[in-house]
């Protein structure tokens, strides 16, 4: 394995690593970071590429991605759910006026991200 291949590969852990976290944390978005690691995998080590696009909880990112396909509306719906939910309670925990309007642009711009994003339709 050469250098530019063990980087790229740690850089996809990375990008993995915390794209897992925005699963949690509905601030951190979860599809670029899981799409960069794709990458990186698929140029430093096909092997774990093909594992993550196998992966049941990641591999429908790329596959939808990579197809084109869209989203399913309940996954859209769920999502801004979910977004939002995580938005009230970090506002509630923090209890700053300068923090909850930050969360609120963030939530803004999410949601229209996710409106954006094409849907699928479901058979």
């Amino acid at each position: 394995m050469t250098i530019k291949n063990s980087i790229l590969s740690a850089l996809g852990f990375l990008f993995l690593g915390v794209g897992a976290i925005g699963l949690i944390l509905p601030v951190v978005p979860t599809t670029p970071l899981v799409l960069l690691a794709a990458i990186c995998f698929s140029t430093g080590n096909n092997k774990l590429y093909e594992r993550l696009r196998q992966n049941r909880i990641f591999g429908p990112f790329i596959e939808n991605y990579r197809t084109k396909q869209g989203i399913s509306k309940s996954l859209q719906t769920a999502s801004i759910i979910f977004v939002w939910t995580g938005l009230a309670l970090s506002m509630a925990v923090t209890r700053r006026i300068w923090i909850s309007v930050i969360l609120v642009i963030v939530g803004v711009c999410v949601t229209i991200h996710l409106l954006m994003i094409k849907v699928r339709k479901e058979n």
